[in-house]
């Protein structure tokens, strides 16, 4: 008899976590799990993966998927006991995940009818425990369906039930398996699944303690999170060379570190002053020129931004990159990191005079303020973008503009403000003010800076933290509070985010949609 090969018996089970390529057979699998409910939708388990994609696991088995949870990090304390699944996933987007909470909370477990028994949702389980452990997680939480309590609601309350069923006297199929697994139960909420019916809509809110928690003293309810922003209303008038412009560039940032602010923010393509003393007159032309200083540009603000220790949006910039010239705008990090915004929408004069070029890449940015996003002037006035960008965690959107006329400059103030109430967003705008008499295209400018907010109690009355006089060279400072804005979100008089209709409209972005950060 010839050896035998083992590996043609070999069924491999594997618990790991969810990707993308997972999505269409765990919309399938929910099906036949729960085929009385509503299911999943393919833009919630994309939410989910773009949210928190470590809290999200599968059972493949033999290269099929036959089981799986979804999680997300919550502050427990700062939800209702009586809270419904909908208000604890945010209608199953888990936009709300925090990942400075302290409790892992379970949003669902699926195991393929035809392979139960098989300790699949022990897995999943124990998967989610050693996240809890390996993010130093106080507790996981679950809302656990009774799907057995329909049989015995005639003659017990759901009280009742569970303590039949603790004492092992029922056996509920998932009570029973979370109480095996170490689950307490804390209370019994109403109203959880509207759409379960074997639960008559009842939930066991139920938790596991992590005896492996280590207090951190960092970790704290803040009172406040203020982040302080320099905006620059830079004036374009002509100058002789690179040095004075450079000159000029580094004061605001000098007076930006005397302020103590976190931001400096430039205006949109405001290095065109430099198109002052070059010696070409045809726009087309002119812009290829200003290319030209990219390199200077770059490491200037990059020297500056590491030397004052302020974030600088560095305005805009026309860059040439494979013989096409984009409108980019830079962050440059205090930490000496760089990342770049391409503008999205080109005004029909950037593609007349100087034959800009559109990018297709929306992004949100990590800094050690918080995740901002970039909207370079006409962009602010397409919503999608900033409510894309807020989905996607950014706190503050930055609006770095160049108006010719008030009626421009009106476009992108009044449609920066929406962008803040329909958000619960901050919203920052920064223009160019002057004349520059030598330079086409660019010979005058309207600008009135500002610093907008959401329209709330917690707010400023009018929406406004700070701005500038109109069209004359100045700064404006002003203080932003994340702490106040998480808050207002959860809990402000209207909750734009929470509140909008998911069912009958959502965003699908057809392509570049990158919001991790770029190192450049």
């Amino acid at each position: 008899m010839s050896k035998l090969d083992l590996s043609q018996f070999e069924k491999k089970m594997i618990v790991r976590n969810t990707i993308d390529a997972d999505i269409e057979q765990l919309l399938q699998l929910q099906k036949l799990c729960f085929p009385n409910m509503e299911p999943w939708k393919r833009e919630h388990l994309e939410s989910h993966l773009r949210h928190f994609p470590e809290g999200q696991f599968v059972v493949e088995y033999d290269d099929e998927i036959i089981g799986s949870c979804s999680s997300l990090i919550v502050n427990f304390d700062e939800y209702d006991d009586k809270h419904t699944w909908d208000d604890i996933t945010d209608e199953g987007y888990i936009t709300n995940h925090d990942p400075d909470g302290y409790n892992l909370y379970g949003i669902e477990v699926m195991v393929h009818p035809e392979f139960r028994r098989m300790k699949i949702g022990r897995r999943l389980y124990e998967a989610r425990k050693e996240l809890a452990r390996e993010y130093n997680l106080k507790s996981i939480i679950i809302g656990g369906r009774i799907p057995n309590f329909h049989k015995y609601e005639s003659e017990m309350s759901p009280r009742e039930y569970v303590e039949e069923v603790r004492n092992q006297n029922i056996y509920d199929p998932v009570l029973t398996f979370q109480i095996m697994n170490g689950f307490a139960v804390m209370r019994i909420n109403p109203n959880y699944l509207p759409d379960d019916e074997l639960s008559s809509k009842y939930a066991t809110l139920m938790e596991w303690n992590n005896i492996d928690y280590r207090a951190r003293s960092k970790r704290h309810f803040k009172t406040s999170h203020p982040v302080r922003i320099m905006v620059i209303q830079y004036m374009m008038k002509n100058i002789v060379s690179y040095e004075e412009f450079s000159r000029q560039c580094e004061y605001y940032v000098d007076v930006a570190a005397d302020y103590g602010a976190d931001f400096a923010v430039f205006p949109e393509i405001f290095t065109t002053q430099l198109m002052s003393f070059l010696e070409e007159k045809v726009p087309s032309k002119s812009v290829r020129r200003l290319a030209e200083y990219t390199e200077e540009y770059i490491e200037m603000f990059t020297y500056l931004a590491v030397k004052y220790n302020v974030n600088i949006i560095g305005g805009s910039h026309f860059v040439e990159e494979d013989d096409q010239i984009y409108n980019i705008s830079y962050l440059f990090r205090r930490d000496g990191t760089i990342e770049k915004q391409y503008k999205i929408h080109i005004t029909p004069n950037e593609r007349t005079w100087w034959g800009i070029q559109p990018g297709d890449a929306v992004k949100v940015f990590d800094t050690d303020c918080g995740k901002i996003a970039i909207q370079i002037c006409y962009d602010i006035q397409f919503p999608e973008l900033a409510r894309y960008a807020v989905d996607q965690g950014a706190n503050i959107i930055f609006v770095p503009f160049c108006t010719d006329d008030r009626q421009g400059y009106l476009r992108v103030r009044y449609c920066a403000q929406a962008r803040a109430v329909e958000n619960q967003v901050y919203t920052v705008i920064a223009g160019t003010v002057g004349n520059m008499t030598q330079v086409e295209n660019m010979d005058i400018q309207y600008a009135q800076s500002g610093i907008f907010t959401p329209s709330d109690f917690e707010f400023a009355r009018d929406g406004i933290v700070g701005e500038c006089n109109p069209n004359v060279e100045s700064v404006v400072i002003g203080d932003v509070d994340l702490e106040i804005l998480r808050r207002q979100r959860k809990s402000g008089t209207v909750r734009q985010l929470r509140d909008r209709r998911k069912d009958l409209f959502d965003l699908n972005f057809n392509v570049n949609t990158e919001v991790k950060p770029e190192r450049t």
